[in-house]
């Protein structure tokens, strides 16, 4: 998907204009924020990215936006044991309210791509205690 910068609204003061970054990152941040989500999928760029230490709050968001409406792609990694279908909706509902609040852009579509399943604790490695461990 392309993203465009669109003319949002013309005022007797001039153009006020919403970068497509700003509904990216409005839909990463209101994608987490929903219960059975692990986390975004942003491929290997994004991967890399965060491992140098930035943090990118619209990995995983693809936006095209027009002059009044958006369309939203968002990859995420689900945890394990919940409702996929559910929590996909949920990620529906919970990108298209916060961006049609935050800016008035209509939103048409919101498409969730679930591109792993993640377990809870898996990383967690514990080790097994040692007689040696428990006595001083």
């Amino acid at each position: 998907m392309s993203t465009l910068a669109a003319d949002y609204e013309k005022t007797e003061m001039g153009t006020i204009q919403i970068a497509p970054e700003v509904i990216e990152i409005i839909a990463g941040m209101a994608t987490v924020e929903v219960p059975g989500v692990a986390g975004m999928s942003g491929g290997f760029a994004g991967d890399i990215a965060e491992f140098l230490g930035r943090k990118n709050m619209s990995k995983g968001v693809k936006v095209e936006v027009g002059q009044r409406e958006a369309a939203i792609d968002v990859s995420v990694v689900i945890e394990f044991g919940t409702r996929i279908p559910e929590v996909a909706s949920a990620v529906q509902h919970n990108v298209k309210q916060a961006i049609e609040s935050m800016t008035g852009l209509s939103v048409v579509q919101v498409n969730v791509h679930i591109h792993d399943v993640i377990f809870k604790g898996a990383d967690k490695v514990e080790e097994p205690e040692t007689p040696a461990q428990r006595v001083k």
